[in-house]
């Protein structure tokens, strides 16, 4: 299996750089590594490889280091395993805030597998089509991607769950409604949500100047480490949506949490 990142949720960079490298012992690829496109709609076998990716025992390898890399319960002893099905990743799409006839809110970033620990520690494991085939890339504390899912799926039934990742916002989108699933959504759009056609002129807005080919994005500023003060420093992927993994380019460490704008891939 090729290298696998670890991701913390609110950690330093210093801390998430460390880890990466305790656990999986790999530089980054070169920045020019280009991503492998991601499938744009999820079908049985891409759920069974993604499934089998996850559950290899190099994975379950790298877990038990990863779930004993605080102390919190022995490698030998962590015995962790997966559970349930792998489920879409949505994130805001760039094509929906270029405004781009036809374009969906959302579009599929990855699959996401949940790993649980003998302690009750989650995980979820990102899995993406490679250059190797389907892979897990990421391993993310907590258990974000099933939780909104199932919120999302509870309050819009058939709606799509999407995370607009430079906010760190989730929300489910039906028909022509954009309804928020966590705190940072309803700051966003309010506590009843918003309309989809109010919902694409704030984004537009707000990341409109930061899309592929912007001046925005040609001076760099889609990655790499934040000069502001609001975010710290942190060590983002480029690659994909701002904020976001860059599916592919394995060794990166990644953070879910993002104040600073950033170009959008």
């Amino acid at each position: 299996m090729t290298a696998v990142t670890v991701m913390t949720k609110r950690a330093a960079a210093a801390v998430l750089a460390a880890t990466a490298v305790a656990l999986v012992g790999v530089a980054a690829p070169p920045a020019s590594a280009a991503p492998v496109p991601q499938p744009q709609s999820v079908t049985a076998e891409t759920r069974a490889a993604a499934a089998q990716a996850a559950a290899a025992p190099d994975t379950l390898a790298t877990l038990s280091r990863f779930f004993a890399r605080e102390g919190k319960v022995a490698a030998d002893a962590a015995r962790p395993r997966v559970e349930g099905e792998v489920i879409p990743v949505s994130y805001l799409s760039p094509d929906f805030v270029a405004g781009k006839a036809g374009a969906s809110v959302a579009r599929l970033e990855f699959l996401a597998a949940k790993a649980v620990s003998s302690d009750g520690q989650q995980a979820a494991l990102w899995t993406a089509r490679t250059d190797a085939g389907w892979q897990v890339v990421n391993i993310a504390t907590g258990d974000d991607e099933f939780r909104y899912a199932q919120m999302g799926s509870a309050k819009l039934p058939g709606g799509t769950v999407f995370r607009e990742p430079q906010i760190d916002a989730w929300y489910v989108a039906g028909g022509s409604r954009v309804l928020p699933l966590d705190e940072d959504a309803e700051r966003a759009v309010g506590a009843g949500g918003t309309s989809l056609a109010a919902y694409r002129s704030r984004v537009t807005r707000a990341y409109g100047d930061k899309l592929p080919g912007s001046a925005y994005a040609e001076g760099g500023k889609a990655g790499g480490y934040s000069a502001s003060a609001d975010d710290g420093g942190t060590p983002v992927a480029a690659g994909a949506v701002a904020g976001g993994l860059a599916l592919g380019a394995l060794g990166v460490v990644a953070v879910r949490r993002s104040r600073r704008g950033r170009a959008m891939a």
